[in-house]
């Protein structure tokens, strides 16, 4: 096999290289505020070089908001919190038109962006608000724009959206269609801390004032490694693995094992292919890769497939989640080859 390296040009070979050092400083800036959750970055970091968004599933408390709003911070990104609540309406989200008066005395409608108009924006509790906002929420995310009175405005770029969940407080919710889920690239799931991380959570968090993070990448920056990450090349039998994992969710396919057919209702469908790939090649930039390896594939398979994949009452009732199905395909599918 030839060296990976010769398949990129020498400046890409280079440019992984400087990505691999943005994101272990990065890590180390995050540290000063975040105490482990080392899992989390790295796939909101897959996500944001990949060009994707996220949305994260976890109990209040976890430091959610903190890790992305410092993340932000250190990539001297622009960031914006929306709370979404019941009464939300999609022009709190996108701006609205304001009648103003000009110097001259006359009255004209301007322009007011909402808080939509961000590098890096959090949608606290997105399945609070009702569906009429919920799809302009996700339309912004899919176009990078918004519509205003028959008006267009393009969002600032780089465009990153992190929606939260609560996995334990449902009523007066409205959740998200799986249509609608689907356009998130990963699921993140957000867990409790170990015994040591919450022991330094304590010591850290109610002492001195935590020191400022220092800027390590700007936006350019990262629009240029987004292009970047495009370029990693990936081998037949990767997208090979990554087709074949996909369609063994799918209970209906020929070459869907017999154990998940009982357990899934509804696989995954072409847009996971699509994310695994991406997920893949941000993985392996990220880690100083010049190629997509198969672990790359095995590490964002969950996050990609555990929101796709509809598991039945059957597994509801036998305590197996998507997660766990995601993860026994992955494992088989790798074992075969």
């Amino acid at each position: 096999m030839s060296d990976p390296q010769s398949t990129l040009p020498a400046d890409d070979v280079d440019a992984i290289d400087e990505l691999r050092t943005v994101y272990d400083q990065l890590r180390a800036e995050l540290a000063k505020i975040i105490v482990g959750q080392h899992q989390v970055i790295e796939e909101l970091a897959i996500c944001l070089f990949a060009r994707g968004h996220s949305l994260l599933m976890g109990v209040p408390g976890l430091a959610k908001t903190l890790l992305v709003s410092r993340l932000a911070e250190t990539m001297s990104l622009s960031f914006s919190r929306v709370q979404f609540t019941p009464d939300l309406m999609p022009m709190d989200i996108t701006g609205t038109d304001i009648l103003q008066e000009t110097p001259g005395g006359k009255r004209e409608f301007e322009f007011t962006k909402g808080p939509i108009f961000a590098n890096i924006v959090l949608a606290d509790e997105i399945n609070r608000a009702p569906a009429k906002t919920q799809a302009a929420m996700l339309e912004a995310m899919q176009e990078h724009r918004v519509t205003v009175a028959g008006r267009t405005y393009r969002l600032p770029e780089p465009f990153f959206v992190l929606a939260t969940q609560n996995p334990i407080e449902q009523e007066g919710t409205y959740p998200l269609p799986e249509a609608q889920l689907d356009r998130f690239m990963f699921m993140i799931g957000v867990d409790y801390p170990s015994r040591e991380e919450e022991l330094a959570i304590a010591r850290t968090t109610t002492g001195a004032t935590p020191p400022p993070l220092e800027h390590v990448i700007d936006g350019p920056k990262v629009l240029a490694f987004q292009e970047l990450v495009r370029r990693v090349p990936v081998p037949d039998h990767i997208y090979e693995f990554a087709v074949d994992l996909v369609r063994r969710t799918r209970p209906g396919e020929s070459d869907s094992p017999e154990w998940l057919k009982p357990l899934v209702g509804w696989g995954a469908g072409p847009r996971a292919v699509q994310y695994l790939i991406l997920g893949a090649k941000a993985r392996a930039a990220l880690h100083g890769s010049y190629m997509v390896r198969l672990e790359d594939v095995m590490e964002v398979a969950e996050p990609v497939l555990r929101h796709r994949v509809i598991t039945t009452f059957t597994a509801e009732s036998e305590g197996i989640s998507s997660r766990a199905v995601s993860r026994r395909l992955a494992d088989e599918l790798a074992k075969e080859g």
